[in-house]
């Protein structure tokens, strides 16, 4: 296929011998399926690893939209059919009635397969129509919708109706995806009550097989008409014969280690939430500064003329990180004090930085992202009244470890973070202090921790960071248990 047509249908090929390892991990759980459906079936690597692996098997489909991979498919299964019923058909996974085709298969059915690794948004790119009819199914407010959160691979929409299949019947999903698309996949299921025994991921070297950069897994889930799981082992491999980890579905929130969270589970609630992220404005160049002498430059390298009041100190992930709060790097143009405030009114007493913000407002005007879509000019985002707040508690929302720091005022101006990071707004040092300590005590961190899921993109959300209620955890630590924290106080 041509390269476009490669990414907009996710056409990269499993090999059969990671097709042949994970129907011997099916083999291994003691599963033994009497149908078998692959939804996007290729060149047939599952449909002949599956024909091999399980004897018990009596009909087998397969399904693909492109016509020359459904005749390699055909082609691989008639090696291996071995006198059961094979059929490999051409069709489109969005206008396929499955419910029809899937209701006289006998149980147990399994359900196998690698589901395409493309994103809506790369779709949207390649102006593609290999795309489900759109909807918002998790009640995403407009910002979360604008900002990403609303962007999901094909794979999890796909993956979501396949377990919708399986609700009420003995069967099992054993698919390769992302694992970030795994973990979705199963919230959806635990959240919308779907009947499910067990689950797992079994992580793989994507590199290796698909020389994909991703994290990567197999996702088995067994389904029975009585199943009430709402946890998965995690392994570190397909080989592994202990699972390394736990996550699941606690108190309504997908939790990454469930039984640290079990452990502190009183700390989860919404008191005093307040955690923000920091400011994002998607023209650095031209709005973040660095300080030379008693001026400015910006990242085109020219001298920048402009009202000092506007200016604030900035600092980002990597800062954070780093403990490099006291000597910022960059500092911030900042044009407007609140989301949609009139950036004319705000800069009307400003000449200097109007004229500076006209000269390169080719450049701002470009700005992709939609949130500046019918917002006044130069707008930026993630700025309000906490945003200048004196003293801060701040965190990177892109490194692994929960690293919390005190932010002061520098020179006598409020430090403003990137939308990088997520910080709480502090009115004096002592209320810093006090956050601060417990922020980093042991509760906190083994709390919060157990809600992080350490290989995701953005690892630290303000979600995560809202979910610890400050209250119950000031209550706690007003009178700990002797030594260190192994349980809650009573």
């Amino acid at each position: 296929m041509k390269a476009k047509e490669r990414i907009e249908f996710g056409d990269f090929q499993t090999p059969l011998p990671l097709a042949r390892a994970v129907c011997a991990l099916v083999e291994r759980s003691g599963f033994r399926p009497l149908s078998a459906v692959e939804p996007t079936c290729g060149s047939g690597s599952f449909i002949a690893a599956a024909l091999d692996a399980f004897s018990s098997l009596r009909r087998v489909l397969g399904f693909d939209v492109n016509p020359a991979h459904c005749a390699e498919a055909r082609r691989a299964a008639a090696r291996c059919a071995r006198g059961r019923t094979v059929e490999i058909r051409e069709a489109d996974f969005f206008l396929t009635d499955w419910t029809e085709i899937l209701r006289d298969l006998p149980d147990p059915i399994l359900i196998l397969g690698n589901p395409p690794w493309v994103t809506n948004s790369g779709l949207a790119v390649l102006e593609s129509r290999n795309v489900p009819t759109k909807s918002n199914p998790d009640g995403l407010r407009g910002i979360d919708a604008l900002t990403g959160k609303s962007n999901f691979d094909i794979s999890e929409w796909m993956l979501r109706r396949s377990l919708e299949w399986l609700d009420g019947r003995d069967g099992m999903l054993a698919v390769l995806c992302k694992t970030g698309v795994a973990r979705k996949v199963l919230f959806f299921g635990w959240s919308s009550g779907i009947r499910m025994a067990a689950a797992s991921i079994h992580r793989i070297d994507a590199l290796q097989h698909f020389r994909a950069s991703v994290d990567a897994c197999v996702l088995l889930v067994r389904a029975l008409p009585g199943g009430t799981s709402d946890s998965c082992d995690d392994f570190a491999t397909i080989e592994a014969e202990r699972p390394s980890a736990s996550f699941g579905l606690r108190d309504g929130r997908l939790v990454s280690d469930v039984s640290a969270y079990d452990r502190w589970r009183r700390l989860a609630g919404q008191g005093l939430a307040g955690w923000r992220s920091g400011v994002k404005h998607d023209c650095g160049r031209i709005l973040e500064l660095r300080r030379e002498g008693g001026g400015f430059r910006n990242g085109l390298d020219e001298v920048v003329d402009v009202e000092s009041e506007l200016v604030f100190p900035l600092l980002k992930s990597s800062d954070i990180a780093r403990d490099r709060v006291s000597q910022p790097r960059r500092w911030l143009l900042v044009t407007q004090r609140s989301i949609g405030e009139d950036t004319r009114l705000r800069l009307h007493s400003a000449p200097k930085a109007w004229r500076y913000l006209m000269s390169h407002a080719d450049a701002l005007d470009r700005r992709a992202s939609s949130i500046y879509r019918n917002r006044p000019r130069f707008s930026i985002f993630g700025v309000g009244p906490y945003s200048f707040a004196p003293w801060k508690v701040a965190v990177s929302g892109l490194y692994k470890d929960l690293h919390f720091v005190k932010v002061p005022a520098i020179d006598g101006r409020p430090v403003l973070l990137d939308d990088t990071c997520y910080f709480f707004p502090c009115e004096s040092e002592e209320e810093c202090d006090a956050l601060l300590k417990l922020v980093d005590s042991t509760p906190a961190q083994e709390f919060l921790s157990s809600l992080v899921f350490r290989d995701s993109k953005r690892p630290i959300t303000a979600g995560i960071l809202n979910a610890l209620d400050l209250g119950a955890l000031a209550r706690i630590m007003a009178r700990p248990p002797a030594g260190r924290y192994n349980a809650p106080a009573p």
